[in-house]
């Protein structure tokens, strides 16, 4: 058949690799494997209504498509093995008819065949399939290259564009570098900021929070504004210390989006200092707050706590109720990490902070269960009582906790037991086939002993057999011997 032009395939190639953002090898591959598929169900449309469709799923597999750029078109090649009676007609070619072209062709060989059919015969189906297939591989291809671009990246944070909106969610739109085409990611609800503007343009630092492996239609990339992680960037970028080690971040408690409106995003920050004449805290701040207000201003306007971190527990939660001033701090429960904080009545909202924020991001960060109390009202005998219920009450809950892993361990441990009384009544295929494997080879080991033992017998009646026939000519001899001494007596008493 001839070649199936296909005009401005050259420009078709170019534009599809353009727009998707994909190599022109890539889309080559896919439009072979298109127009491949768009072949098979050509041939499917023949047998429709006629007969059963009589293609298994591998039929075509010694099909292939070959893409002629110069003369823009394609061809559909099948690879045919040379036999003496032909079975197949897509899979084989009988020997004489090679002959005619080729003498020294012999069975066996593998021969390539256009099969080309003619472009009006291609059909509406087989177009729509192809077109379909494309589409697809191209969709494969996109979300592959984007996951093994972004999968890896030693920076999570990126810098986004605002594209479009689509329900309650951004799109945005990311480069993983420079020269490196520009991807759609998703902005979801939850992970925006409240005091952000998205408007179309806008520019925005974002967490990548996600790589979907997952098919979909939309973006395969997700990020974040209010991941922790962004802040943890920030102050990395815009602080010296820390990115040449001599501070470092411990903790990072964030409420980007509270539970009311009322209430703003905060976040606590506990910083630490391995030379003891750097203040980490100084530092993270910066001269008249410049550094720490860079990070306030692409965050737009979140307020922002740096506290100390200390290894002494009494000390870390003191500070991470800043800007609150602590009088006591009591570890009720070391064991459940349960501490009272006690405060002067002129610092108690301040501690606890608008509906709890301050507390709460104090006992994220520190992982302790504070609670505030009153220096003034605070009964430390009462709270002490309460403080035995909590406590016995928490050691039954680990008691019975306890108690439960052991029945679940039991309980495993009898049913592993049932299951191998079971499997030697009732085997499985897997385990007869063992059972008979090991059969054998102790089958195979007492033949061989066998053997051994017969071998050792046989020697053993070998020499026995060689003893009595030496046994045997010594008698032999000795019954001579007797015969000849008579003959001589004889023959005296004779003379």
């Amino acid at each position: 058949m001839a070649l199936v032009l296909l005009p401005g395939l050259n420009n078709l190639i170019e534009d599809i690799s353009e727009e998707k953002k994909l190599p022109s090898q890539v889309v080559e591959a896919a439009l072979r494997e298109a127009l491949l598929k768009g072949y098979e169900r050509y041939r499917k449309t023949l047998y429709l209504g006629i007969s059963e469709d009589p293609f298994e799923e591998d039929y075509f597999s010694n099909f292939d498509v070959g893409l002629d750029l110069d003369d823009e078109g394609y061809r559909v090649l099948a690879s045919k093995i040379i036999v003496e009676d032909v079975e197949s007609d897509d899979h084989q070619i009988a020997i004489a008819e090679v002959m005619q072209v080729a003498d020294d062709a012999q069975v066996g060989d593998t021969v390539v065949l256009d099969v080309t059919p003619e472009k009006e015969d291609f059909g509406r189906m087989a177009a729509a399939t192809t077109k379909q297939v494309l589409a697809q591989k191209l969709r494969d291809q996109q979300r592959r290259m984007i996951q093994e671009e972004f999968a890896d990246l030693e920076d999570p944070v990126l810098t986004a564009r605002v594209i479009r909106f689509e329900r309650q969610s951004v799109i945005m739109a990311v480069s993983s570098g420079l020269g490196r085409p520009e991807v759609e990611a998703e902005l979801p609800r939850r992970d925006q900021l409240p005091n952000d503007n998205y408007r179309a343009n806008a520019t925005f630092k974002v967490f990548l929070k996600e790589v979907s492996e997952i098919p979909r239609r939309g973006p395969q990339l997700f990020v974040s504004r209010s991941n922790a992680g962004l802040v943890v960037y920030l102050f990395e970028n815009e602080v010296p210390e820390i990115q040449e080690g001599s501070v470092r971040i411990v903790a990072v408690a964030r409420e980007a989006n509270p539970p009311s409106r009322a209430v703003g995003p905060r976040t606590k920050v506990a910083v630490d200092s391995i030379e003891r004449e750097v203040d980490p805290v100084g530092a993270c701040i910066g001269a008249r707050g410049s550094r720490i207000q860079q990070v306030v201003n692409e965050l737009r306007g979140e307020k922002i706590d740096v506290i100390r971190w200390s290894s002494d527990p009494v000390q870390y939660i003191c500070n991470s109720l800043s800007p609150a001033r602590v009088e006591v701090v009591r570890l009720v429960d070391p064991e459940g990490q349960h501490a009272h904080v006690l405060v002067p009545p002129d610092q108690l909202s301040l501690a606890i902070g608008r509906e709890g924020q301050n507390v709460r991001l104090a006992a994220r960060l520190t992982g302790w269960k504070i609670d505030i109390k009153n220096s003034q009202e605070y009964d430390q005998a009462t709270e002490d009582s309460e403080v035995a219920e909590l406590i016995s009450q928490r050691e039954e809950e680990e008691s019975l906790q306890r108690e439960a892993e052991q029945r679940l361990e039991a309980e495993q441990a009898a049913r592993a037991e049932e299951d191998a009384r079971l499997r030697e009544l009732y085997p499985l295929p897997e385990d007869e086939q063992d059972f008979q494997d090991n059969q054998l080879s102790v089958i195979d080991s007492n033949e061989a002993e066998a053997e051994s033992s017969e071998t050792n017998s046989s020697i053993d009646s070998d020499s026995s057999e060689t003893e009595n026939d030496e046994s045997d000519i010594e008698k032999t001899n000795e019954e001579a011997v007797t015969d000849e001494d008579k003959m001589i007596s004889e023959e005296e008493g004779t003379r």
